[in-house]
């Protein structure tokens, strides 16, 4: 599992960023192609990500001819309103609870530790949205 923590809302511009991120850390020579399932969170089915995901998809086929590895990204669209479907929800309902504290609000780098320790991810650097 891959978890990367946000500053501020999570854009489209923090997504296609997470995205080259992610294809970074699962990039091997055995590794060709990424599975995302995701929901429709607007910043997972804008146009800028989807124009992002389909030019990513065809720089990797076009580099893969010359021999260079790459990632292909297949995204996999939930219907809407259908958490059921999302292996993820469970996995957040646990976490959630094993992280909370009720006598207090924890604060951001709180909440970050518990979860990476949770979860047994790396913590690594938060994503900055850009501001232009």
């Amino acid at each position: 599992m891959f978890l990367r923590f946000v500053s501020g809302r999570p854009v489209s511009q923090v997504t296609t960023d997470f995205l080259e991120w992610l294809c970074e850390q699962v990039q091997a020579p055995d590794k060709r192609v990424l599975v995302l399932i995701w929901d429709n969170a607007s910043w997972h089915v804008s146009k800028q990500v989807r124009t992002w995901l389909r030019e990513h998809n065809h720089t990797v086929l076009q580099e893969a001819q010359t021999g260079k590895a790459g990632v292909r990204i297949i995204p996999c669209w939930l219907p809407t309103k259908s958490p059921w479907l999302n292996s993820i929800e469970p996995k957040s309902i646990h976490g959630k609870r094993a992280i909370i504290e009720p006598a207090r609000i924890l604060t951001a780098g709180e909440v970050r530790q518990r979860v990476c320790d949770y979860f047994g991810c790396e913590q690594v650097e938060l994503l900055l949205q850009k501001v232009s």
